[in-house]
């Protein structure tokens, strides 16, 4: 089974925004699930965990493991404005993975 990587933005001004990003993701996710694929979504794997005692380094240096064990990405819109994701983009075209900007984009998942 391939494994795509979800990325996006997930850091907002307010809790509700924060939701908001989490539930898009979640929900391309979702879709991802139908096509085949195992997916990772690191909003909902790390959702709420941020805080004064848990710096943003080690998140993004979590997510950029599991991006190098990912076969393909997709951008969730408006990733350009996270710097996360740009890190995780850049991560994905040097190993030179598929990346989608659209869920229309990604084939369905073969064995």
């Amino acid at each position: 089974m391939k494994v795509i990587y979800v990325s996006g933005k997930y850091r907002a001004d307010t809790t509700s925004e924060i939701h908001a990003n989490i539930q898009h993701a979640k929900s391309v996710a979702r879709a991802l699930w139908k096509k085949g694929y195992a997916v990772i979504c690191p909003h909902a794997n790390t959702a709420f965990m941020d805080g004064p005692d848990m710096g943003h380094d080690i998140f993004i240096l979590g997510d950029l493991e599991l991006v190098n064990r990912s076969d393909a990405m997709i951008m969730l819109t408006g990733w350009e404005q996270s710097e996360g994701a740009q890190m995780e983009y850049s991560r994905a075209a040097e190993l030179g993975m598929p990346i989608y900007l659209t869920i229309e984009e990604v084939p369905d998942a073969k064995d």
